[in-house]
């Protein structure tokens, strides 16, 4: 087949080339399938000479990929100079003419055609850097072939070359570079270029050939120095034990026994350490116990046994690193503050420990990193949790294979210091298993009358943990056993009001997250109507952590408009870009319903993420008395249910004339369906949503409540009224009942929330019924007449 000519266009018959590329004035070799060999084959029958074009494929395209952006569209016009067939297809022998680039490619019987053009050498080159370059390259090839042996018979052609192209045709099927760079030296049309790149590709491989070869040379150095070491160290230990000498002194100078008379350990742990090492120095070399002997040494050597320093505690200091590293949670700081007040007071010895508990990101853990700054001691933090060995809290016995101390020793050791300041993150999360219950283990731990004589299974011997400033954190209080919640003082931490997340926002998460980032408040702003919208509708929780995430993802999209060039600096983010950046909003804040509703009650509930609203509706259907209850409700709360419902008919039976209990079925639901409920705290709602169903009387929406109640109709306290008003508020509800003894709970609340809100305390359910539903309902008054039991209504 013969080049077709076209104007200045030819058409051909492509082969594909499989992880070669060719070069212009070289000749080739290539396997081909079949079909192409014969009619490559039919075409020299003819003119007794076939050209085609060769394309390489680009990496990772299979042969059976027909597609155009399988190959490259540059390639060689290629001479058949012979064809032979072989088990696979054919084996063609071509001479590469010229450098083409395809216009168009079309397929048809599984074979390409492509239509082409010449690509013309751009000559920029005048003949003396030629001949200088040809030079250089020959020395390059010959500087790289003395590196191996028997490379003659491949050098040899090149020498009687005068073309870099012919050389370039040589050399380049065997450089290992990828695929691509030896295709883009194809398409560089400069010859100057082409030459230098070319060139550029053999001092580099020279170089990575220098550099494999002298670190193979250092590789066999070393092993064969670490051999020969090995030799003499094996020959030293047996001269050593001829003269009855020891590789490293024991009891000499700078050897143990020096060590622990230097030491400062009491008298009890010198003694101790110095019958282990009478064993140590009788035992000799080949003693098995030798290494752990050492070990159990260096430990006690290790570990600080007096405090160096004592450091006056500065309340005053203390005060300005806790209002500086937290804001909001003003009555923890002032709790912290009177611990280390009582310190002070007692020489530092720290009394009770301090048990920090309340929902995730609330800065716990960042507590007590505060105190030891507060405090100027070292900080040691040990996570508990999963943690269900006693020998993790208690060490193992030396007597075991891979024996090592407990946490706390372990960490006493890192702290390098008797007095620091001791973290036992996740202390709720302990379990037990057959290995010991941890729990147990921590009340020597945690009890200031018998931590001064901690006993660790590895140590052996006492030590004092009275020093330690210990401080736990918890989620829950559930999980914790009783004798070790009675050893620690809690110190809730609820949360934070959305005001107090904003100052967070502002002043330490948005720094923090700048800086992790790379930017600064010239190049990114957050507005406070942006922050606010964040904290109210893309994170839900009694913390801040999801809101630090938040943060940064807005830190990561404006980073990358920066890169982008895509971005005015500096880049201020509002609160209507928020969509753009953090996508639909997260969170759906449920709010006070404006219908009105017999049977639909607001109430308020406690979750671990703060408060929240709850609906309870009730409705009524002929039935014979029985009362259904919906909404995965737990235990306590359809007690609740129950107790309410036998109130009404108690209460409400003749008030009620045409309601007609035990003909009715009575059904309650409450929403969310999907999340499970449980507490004494909806006695109320529960209570005043029937009588509002059976009356038909309704109940403001924006009037919400909370509290138990009993058969007698009294209304009990309950917990979470912090963040139970904080919900109620962020509804918009305007009203709360509440038990009367939990008026005093409204003092945690802040004060701006407070003066927005109408509280009002009850004490029984007449109260609820007159606040809620205007019934004015009589209260029974219980008498004897006889043997038998009267009731009436007192009036």
């Amino acid at each position: 087949m013969t080049p077709q000519q076209t104007s200045s266009y030819r058409e051909n018959i492509v082969i594909r080339l499989a992880e070669i590329v060719v070069y212009p004035l070289s000749q080739t070799k290539f396997l081909t399938d079949k079909t192409t060999g014969e009619i490559l084959l039919s075409e020299m029958g003819k003119d007794e000479s076939a050209y085609a074009v060769g394309l390489t494929m680009k990496s990772g395209a299979e042969l059976s990929d027909m597609s155009e952006d399988s190959l490259y569209r540059t390639g060689n016009l290629l001479e058949i100079i012979s064809i032979l067939p072989t088990e696979k297809g054919y084996l063609v022998s071509a001479n590469s003419i010229q450098r083409v680039e395809t216009t168009s490619l079309y397929h048809k019987d599984g074979i390409f055609y492509a239509t082409y053009k010449p690509v013309p050498d751009i000559n920029d080159l005048d003949e003396e850097l030629q001949k200088e370059i040809v030079a250089d390259v020959k020395k390059t090839i010959h500087e790289i072939s003395d590196r191996f042996q028997s490379s003659e018979q491949f050098v040899k052609p090149i020498d009687s070359m005068d073309s870099i192209d012919l050389i370039m045709g040589h050399v380049m099927p065997f450089i290992p570079i990828e695929l691509a760079d030896k295709q883009n030296l194809l398409e560089t049309a400069s010859v100057r270029e082409r030459y230098l790149t070319f060139l550029y590709i053999l001092t580099n491989q020279k170089e990575n050939i220098n550099v494999r070869i002298e670190v193979a040379k250092k590789v066999a150095e070393n092993v064969s120095k670490s051999h020969r070491e090995a030799m003499l160290r094996e020959q030293l230990k047996v001269i050593q034990e001829e003269l009855n000498e020891n590789e490293d002194p024991i009891s000499g100078e700078g050897g143990y026994g020096e060590r622990i008379e230097n030491s400062k350990m009491p008298d009890e742990v010198k003694k101790k350490a110095l019958s282990e090492l009478k064993k140590l120095e009788t035992g000799g070399n080949h003693n098995p116990e030798s290494h752990v002997i050492r070990n159990y040494l260096d430990l006690l050597l290790d570990l600080p046994w007096t405090v160096e320093e004592k450091k006056s505690i500065d309340i005053v200091e203390a005060r300005d690193v806790l209002e500086n590293n937290h804001n909001g949670l003003e009555k923890v700081k002032e709790r912290i503050i009177q611990h280390l007040a009582v310190m002070k007071l007692k020489h530092e010895k720290q009394g009770s420990i301090i048990l920090f508990t309340g929902p995730p990101g609330t800065g716990k853990t960042s507590l007590g990193k505060s105190i030891a700054d507060a405090l100027s001691r070292e900080y040691v933090r040990v996570s508990l949790g999963g943690v269900r060995d006693e020998a993790e809290i208690r060490g193992h016995r030396r007597t075991y294979i891979g024996a090592m101390p407990g946490r706390i020793v372990q960490g006493i050791k890192k702290a390098g210091t008797k007095n620091p300041v001791f973290i036992l993150d996740e202390i709720d999360k302990l379990s037990t298993s057959y290995a010991g219950d941890p729990a147990s283990a921590l009340l020597e731990v945690l009890d200031p009358e018998q931590n001064s004589t901690f006993s660790d299974h590895y140590l052996e011997v006492p030590y004092d943990l009275s020093e330690v400033l210990f401080i736990a954190t918890a989620n829950s209080l559930a999980n914790i056993p009783g004798p070790l919640l009675d050893r620690m003082e809690i110190i809730e931490i609820s949360g934070y009001t959305k005001n107090e997340k904003l100052a967070i926002a502002r002043d330490h998460l948005l720094p923090i997250t700048l800086e992790d980032h790379g930017l600064d408040v010239d190049k990114l702003r957050v507005e406070d109507d942006a922050l606010k919208i964040i904290i109210d509708k893309y994170t839900r929780e009694a913390g801040v952590r999801g809101l630090k995430k938040q943060l940064a993802r807005t830190a990561r999209f404006v980073s990358e408009r920066i890169v982008s060039g895509k971005a005015e600096l500096p880049y201020i983010v509002k609160a209507d870009m928020l969509k753009e950046i953090l996508g639909k909003e997260l969170i759906r804040q449920d709010e006070a319903r404006n219908e009105k509703v017999p049977g639909v009650v607001t109430g308020l509930a406690w979750t671990p993420v703060g408060g929240d609203i709850l609906f309870i509706e009730g409705t009524f259907m002929p039935g014979n008395g029985k009362l259904t209850l919906t909404g995965q409700l737990g235990d306590v709360m359809k007690e609740s249910a129950q107790i309410s419902l036998s109130l009404v008919r108690s209460r409400l039976a003749n008030t009620a004339s045409s309601f007609d209990f035990t003909a009715s079925d009575i059904h309650i639901h409450v929403p969310s369906g999907a999340t499970p409920k449980d507490g004494p705290s909806a006695g109320v709602t529960l209570f005043t949503a029937l009588t509002s169903l059976i009356t038909g009387k309704v109940v403001d929406p924006k009037l919400a409540m909370t509290g138990e109640i009993t058969l007698s109709g009294a209304v009990l306290p309950v917990g979470g009224i912090k963040e139970k008003v904080l919900a109620a508020h962020r509804a918009g509800i305007k009203k709360v009942i509440l038990p009367k003894e939990n008026e005093r709970d409204l003092e945690d609340v802040p004060e701006d929330v407070r003066n927005e809100l109408n509280f009002v305390p009850v004490e029984t359910i007449e109260e609820v019924l007159i606040e809620a539903l205007g019934i004015d309902l009589p209260r029974p008054v219980v008498s004897y007449t006889g043997n038998h039991l009267t009731s009436a209504h007192n009036i």
